[in-house]
């Protein structure tokens, strides 16, 4: 079940025509690898994965992972859910079983297969949470019959699952508990933060807070993201986390902002309106986990990191 390199092997994504999942399929492909981007285009994007489609080690599958799915692979990447408030709220029940149907038909074709399997959890798993900032032992503060109990619980629900089969089956897993990312390729209707403002200040609409802005999140570049689950999916099989990946600089959602408005030169007013059900005040990771088991930490800085997204946007919605 040795799993030390990417380059000639074959390689399952699923949701790899997300956000963060085309990023991964990009990187394993330059890596050598071949690459099966599983996604059913729910919160996907053929246009993620458009500027791949020509290489020819490269296979993009419509499927629904809620489905049992045969092929034959080397590792699989789980990424498939919707990831946003909007999204995973708009279909609940499909959330939870995209969660946890989804990890049962990787895990059983995981196991088939006697490979690796990546797990993309999220720091949702913490809910809103009573220390800072969160180390993996965290046990979190979630409700557990919320409106974002789907996403929340779906996730914890997998977490279980992956580390049952390991024990149970002796399943080689990794299981990332991932925090705000953000970068090209987000949609610019998904309700992320990063996303949401940098679109309301290039119209010059007014930019939505919710609560009073005081709230923080830490957030993460896309580029440093996938780096980190490229590094933790190579380790030894004894590393199976969970490992939080994110980024440790810590801001409010009202300097966030600030800095959108000033990078994009905009003449966009702020509102605030009532934070959302269950919406966490606090979310920042503790890396001490990631920096010793893989070497890593991130390296862009959130200014860059925004310069580059804003620089997208422009790009591919039109928007000055």
């Amino acid at each position: 079940m040795s799993f030390e390199h990417y380059k000639d092997s074959r390689v399952l994504v699923t949701g790899g025509a997300g956000f963060i999942g085309s990023h991964l399929c990009e990187r394993l492909l330059a890596e050598g690898a071949e690459v099966v981007s599983v996604d059913n285009y729910f919160t996907g994007s053929r246009r993620n994965i458009a500027h791949l489609l020509h290489n020819p080690l490269f296979e993009a599958m419509r499927h629904d992972v809620t489905f049992p799915l045969y092929v034959e692979v080397d590792a699989i990447f789980n990424l498939a859910c919707p990831a946003s408030p909007i999204h995973y709220q708009r279909d609940p029940v499909q959330t939870t079983k995209t969660s946890v149907h989804g990890a049962i038909n990787m895990l059983g074709l995981a196991k088939r297969l006697k490979i690796r399997i990546f797990q993309a959890s999220t720091s949702e798993v913490y809910g809103d949470p009573l220390i800072h900032p969160q180390t993996e032992e965290y046990w979190g503060n979630v409700n557990p019959v919320g409106i974002r109990s789907c996403y929340d619980e779906g996730k914890r629900c997998a977490e279980t699952l992956f580390f049952d089969y390991w024990r149970q089956h002796a399943l080689p897993i990794k299981v990332a508990r991932i925090f705000n990312t953000y970068g090209p390729r987000m949609q610019p209707d998904d309700g992320r933060v990063v996303s949401s403002f940098i679109v309301q200040a290039l119209r010059g609409d007014p930019i939505t807070i919710f609560g009073d802005g005081g709230q923080t999140r830490s957030f993460c570049y896309v580029d440093d993201l996938v780096e980190a689950i490229s590094r933790l999916m190579l380790t030894e099989d004894a590393c199976t986390g969970p490992v939080n990946l994110g980024n440790s600089s810590e801001f409010t959602i009202l300097e966030l902002a600030e800095k959108v408005i000033r990078f994009t030169n905009s003449k966009a007013k702020l509102i605030f309106k009532p934070l959302p059900q269950d919406d966490p005040r606090q979310r920042q990771p503790d890396l001490s986990r990631a920096n010793a088991l893989l070497g890593w930490q991130p390296k862009v800085a959130l200014d860059d990191g925004l310069k580059e997204t804003i620089a997208y946007f422009r790009r591919t919605s039109g928007l000055s």
